[in-house]
């Protein structure tokens, strides 16, 4: 195959993944307006600690696209560490008496229970909720037309364990009010939903991915780690990287394109869909319009430590969720130090990371003051502590998770099909699309990069 100049818009991990597929056949170059490289993956020294990460902490192992990907860039298992407790919890206020920590469920498949004991067992869903949801198995077939994943659940196990369970497990994941978000979307989810019972096909499915090994992996140096070992390797292989030097715009240009003046012959745009929108509205305006429709919620990371002699031995699980009836601005609070024993600072103290924001709750206007203060009084009271921090870190992120309303993949099929006809030789990746985890981007840069390559091939020499 002859060699192509390819452009890559966006140094997160889709982009880096794409220029990776890209790298060993053609002349990439690779473009973001920030800085450095990965995206929403970041990792950054805090309370005496080399670095912890300031976004996602991990990424899942049963899915091959970040593990191979690691491993490619000389990742080795020295490098490499997962988490030393897996037991969560929800903080909730029952109708009768005070709000406290539940234990969360065994065998639960995103929140979609295998088995009702451990629901039982845990105390949190109520007699009428485990009624409710003891019927599912027997309940018809549900429609899933509306494509709703709140609407699915709450028709098959009943209000109460989507919102102590579903909705707060998958609402942490993607910032969501799942009554609004794409069943279709989350894919494992999806799958349940073809089955005439969601309870028994969870129970199969848990029984075969039942493994001896871990679940979740991480580098030791923090996620960013992984985008910086792309990046030496993609210097490495010749690749160029124009970092601080945003896209100003993009244009056809005969049979490739001009960023900026500058001549290439296809184009992976790995940016959010709002930047995606702006790029594309001289070459692809009806995508581009498309683009600009996608909806995004913000959300901030607090990240604190605390004295270790004021922390509680029986709070040694990973952290613990808060469903939407019990929320004011805290979502989730990870026992990060806990889950990460090497994230524990040399004077013993603990460190925590506390989510707020999600899709429906403003925090943008709020000032740093503020959020720390409503964290720790929220944290403290759900604890029962008063807390009291060494170190704080507040992470703003933005408009940065992509919210897939009812009906997203068929828009975004849609999208790519019209990008085809009339832009063709930029391909679209990244969370805004097809999933936002860690593996789901890897996987979307690299299909965007098996798309151009074909593409290129078909081009005259």
């Amino acid at each position: 195959m002859e060699r192509r100049r390819v452009a890559v818009i966006g140094a997160g991990i889709a982009g880096l993944a794409a220029a990776d597929r890209l790298a060993d056949h053609h002349d990439v170059t690779v473009y973001d307006a920030d800085d450095r490289v990965g995206g929403k993956l970041r990792s950054s020294p805090f309370a005496g600690l080399d670095s912890v990460d300031e976004g996602a902490d991990a990424y899942l192992m049963r899915v091959p696209h970040a593990t191979g990907l690691a491993r490619r860039v000389g990742l080795a298992e020295a490098d490499l560490v997962h988490p030393a407790t897996g037991r969560a919890g929800i903080w909730h206020t029952p109708r009768r008496g005070p709000g406290r920590l539940f234990p969360l469920p065994e065998g639960l498949v995103l929140g979609v229970p295998t088995a009702l004991g451990p629901l039982l067992r845990s105390g949190l869903i109520p007699a009428s909720g485990l009624l409710r949801a003891a019927t599912e198995p027997l309940r018809r077939r549900s429609g899933i037309d509306h494509d709703s994943l709140g609407r699915w659940v709450r028709s098959r196990l009943g209000d109460q364990v989507h919102e102590l369970l579903v909705d707060p497990l998958v609402g942490s994941i993607y910032a969501a009010d799942t009554d609004r978000f794409s069943l279709a979307a989350v894919a494992q989810l999806a799958d349940l939903a073809a089955s005439r019972s969601m309870i028994l096909a969870a129970r199969t499915r848990r029984r075969a991915a039942r493994t001896a090994g871990p679940v979740f992996e991480a580098p030791r140096l923090g996620m960013a780690s992984l985008a910086q070992r792309v990046e030496a390797s993609l210097r490495d292989r010749g690749t160029r990287f124009r970092l601080g030097a945003p896209v100003e715009t993009l244009e056809r240009s005969g049979s490739g394109y001009l960023l900026d003046g500058r001549e290439t012959d296809a184009v992976v745009v790995a940016t959010p869909a709002r930047s995606a929108a702006e790029l594309l509205q001289r070459v692809a305006p009806e995508v581009a319009a498309a683009a600009a429709r996608v909806e995004a919620a913000s959300v901030v990371m607090v990240t604190v430590a605390v004295a270790g002699r004021r922390w509680p031995p029986t709070l040694d699980g990973s952290g613990y969720l808060v469903p939407k009836p019990d929320q004011q601005w805290v979502t989730a609070v990870s026992f990060a130090s806990n889950k990460w024993p090497h994230w524990r600072p040399g004077d013993g103290s603990v460190v925590l990371r506390i989510s707020l924001g999600r899709d429906g709750m403003q925090v943008d206007d709020r000032e740093d003051e503020q959020l720390v203060s409503s964290a720790l009084a929220e944290t403290g009271r759900h604890l029962g502590l008063r807390l009291e921090p060494v170190a704080v870190r507040v992470t703003r992120w933005p408009r940065a998770f992509p919210q897939y309303r009812p009906g997203h993949l068929d828009r975004v099929a849609a999208l790519e099909r019209e990008l085809d006809r009339t832009a063709p030789g930029v391909a679209l990746a990244g969370a805004s699309w097809r999933g936002m985890g860690i593996p789901a981007c890897v996987q979307q840069g690299q299909q965007a990069a098996e798309r151009l390559s074909r593409h290129l091939e078909r081009l005259p020499t």
